[in-house]
């Protein structure tokens, strides 16, 4: 054994002091008597108050001097040589990415994990400096390069395993980063090895500490609803076994959270079994899955994290629309029929707008005394409204200007489109002239409030435009644009830790988004900027977003978040590659140094408590002889 700072050893030197003190310390106490013939005591008692005593055998003073003892022993900082995986400056990168929460060593993958990291700082030279980077969805820089023992220790204690999946390569360049000016550098990967295949080889000397022993584990690995035109309704679901050995499980489907199926399954080793169930319920909008093991089972399953899924169903609701034409529209009618999401009635103009509202109103020709606070869609409008002004007819029907960056006008080709004439409309600035010819617009659109609004200021039957790829392309445009927008685009679920982009309708103030476990987020609503980009999703589960104008809710949707990742569900410990060659698990071939102080400074702190103790129970030792015991002394 050495020590770091032995010059803290000559303050042993301290205990000279203590023994001193006990000797020359005087030992009177109070004595009542009841007789002058007890007066003899005082010559004993003068002898026993005299200078210098023999120095008596005293459990204080002992305790004393241990304790004086450890703290010297402690300041000294003893140490022995133990073997070590690297010295120098380290990077340590712990993975901390959903797969770490496996079982298979307990009490889990992360906990020995973090135990392995303990051992590797209390080897540490004072001349080794070590960073702690958590490996997740993003890496994080828990640490900085130092050698504070206790500093690095304390937040290993604090690192908890995520959900999520681990990037690898950013944590690997925030790792490569700290090799700048140093002689020697190492990246130590404590891991089941999960990373990338596509992993680059210049991030220096790399060395890896594998964590885990099975690769026994079943996981959801899809689950997605989806309508078929014939038998309606759908659920698909994949099971994967990721072990040696056929798994047996029980897979249950939840439906706005009641039981509505639970089937048993054999999943074969390295392989999947696909699950479709049909005929679902009329009505339903969030699927769990869930699947668990038969009380009979012998093969383990070493991670619960990917045992549920979720999903959202939102099956697009037909639109109603209603046409009014005086005569009828044969073009508008069938052109409005041939998308299946929109169901077209047609209107009287005889007696007026219908009491039934319709989400969105077709006025050819013809508009009503007042217009409906709906969506519209104008045709060669009569008269004026309070929305626009109508003009004398122009033949001045060349084209001029299309804005073909519009999603309402996009891919429509009008230059081969004749139009025999049309009316000058004057709208204010809620509208946007599409399509414009020399004489004035001829398709303007905008929003009033929370209504869209599109007039097109020539008859059809004055233009051979129904007969044109163009008209079916300018519906198709025009009837999206009219459907509710949503706030979330999203095809499927959302991993954990990835961002979610909510694009809230306008004039709304506040988006509010609750996560599975109930915290909630508010976001302020920017005129400027209204998309939000929403990143909180460390959990898998059913993300709610609500969307306000003032107090009223004006949107409501759902996104499922599921870990769906096969890098995280094969726990099966693998060799990391960097490039083209393998890492190896890392051995222990130098030389490093494990201190004792912790353990003898807390030994002091204990022998402290002890001597508070025995001096308060005015405890002390046995004495060494038989002299007959004084009745007046004091005892020492």
């Amino acid at each position: 054994m050495s020590f770091l700072a032995p010059l803290a050893l000559i303050l042993s030197a301290l205990a000279i002091p203590i023994i001193i003190l006990y000797m020359l310390r005087l030992r009177r106490r109070e004595v009542q008597v009841s007789s002058i013939f007890l007066w003899q005591q005082i010559v004993r008692d003068r002898e026993a108050n005299a200078p210098w005593q023999k120095l008596r055998r005293n459990l204080l003073l002992l305790l004393q001097l241990l304790i004086l003892f450890a703290l010297v022993l402690s300041l000294a900082r003893p140490y022995i040589e133990v073997p070590t995986v690297t010295t120098g400056r380290i990077a340590l990168l712990i993975d901390a990415s959903a797969s770490m929460n496996a079982t298979d060593v307990s009490p889990s993958r992360f906990e020995v994990a973090k135990q392995q990291a303990y051992n590797i700082i209390d080897t540490l030279t004072p001349t080794d400096t070590l960073a702690l980077i958590r490996v997740a969805g993003a890496p994080e820089m828990i640490e900085n390069y130092t050698n504070d023992w206790v500093q690095l220790r304390d937040a290993i204690s604090r690192l908890e395993p995520s959900k999520a999946t681990a990037d690898w390569n950013a944590a690997l360049t925030l790792a490569a980063a700290g090799a700048a000016g140093s002689d020697k550098f190492t990246i130590i990967l404590v891991s089941d090895g999960g990373l990338p295949a596509d992993l680059a080889s210049s991030y220096g000397e790399v060395r890896f500490i594998p964590i885990g022993t099975a690769n026994s584990n079943v996981a959801i690995t899809a689950l997605s609803p989806g309508v078929d035109p014939v038998k309606g309704a759908q659920i698909y679901s994949r099971l994967t076994n990721y072990g040696s050995q056929p798994a047996d499980v029980i897979f249950s489907l939840n439906l706005d959270g009641q039981l509505f199926k639970a089937l048993p399954y054999t999943v074969p080793a390295n392989g999947s079994t696909d699950v479709l169930v049909s005929n679902l319920p009329a009505e339903f909008h969030r699927v769990q899955a869930q699947i668990s093991r038969p009380a009979n089972s012998t093969v383990p399953d070493f991670l619960s994290l990917d045992d549920s899924a979720w999903a959202t169903f939102d099956p697009v609701a037909q639109q109603q629309a209603i046409i009014f034409s005086p005569g009828g529209n044969r073009f508008l009618e069938e052109g409005l029929n041939s998308f299946p999401e929109w169901r077209v009635t047609t209107g009287d103009t005889t007696t007026g707008l219908p009491t039934r509202t319709f989400d969105l109103y077709v006025f050819d020709g013809w508009l009503p005394p007042q217009l409906p606070d709906a969506n519209m869609l104008i045709i060669d409008p009569p008269s004026d409204t309070r929305l626009f002004s109508v003009g004398a007819a122009t033949q001045q029907t060349k084209l001029t200007n299309i804005a073909s960056d519009d999603p309402r006008v996009r891919y429509v080709r009008f230059n081969d489109v004749n139009i025999r004439q049309f009316k000058l409309i004057t709208a204010g600035t809620w509208a946007d002239a599409l399509i414009s010819a020399e004489g004035g617009p001829l398709l303007l659109a905008g929003s009033v409030d929370t209504r869209r609004i599109a007039v097109l200021s020539f008859a059809l039957r004055d233009s051979d435009l129904p007969l044109k790829i163009a008209w079916p392309i300018l519906l198709a445009n025009l009837t999206t644009w009219y459907r509710q927008p949503r706030a979330l685009s999203l095809d499927s679920s959302v991993q954990p830790g990835q961002a979610v982009a909510i694009q809230p309708i306008s004039e709304s103030t506040v988006v509010r988004v609750s996560r599975p476990d109930g915290a909630t987020s508010t976001f302020d609503v920017n005129a400027n900027q209204p998309l939000i980009v929403y990143a909180d999703t460390p959990m898998a589960g059913i993300y709610t977003v609500e969307v306000y104008r003032g107090s009223d809710v004006v949107q409501s949707e759902a996104f499922a978040v599921n870990l769906f990742d096969p890098e995280e569900s094969d726990i099966a410990v693998r060799t990391p590659i960097f490039g083209s060659t393998p890492i190896t698990a890392a051995a222990q071939e130098e030389v490093g140094q494990r201190e004792f102080w912790p353990i003898i400074a807390v030994l002091a702190l204990l022998i402290l408590m002890l001597e508070w103790w025995v001096y308060h129970r005015r405890l002390q030792a046995p004495r060494i002889g038989t002299l007959p015991r004084r009745p007046f002394a004091r005892r020492s």
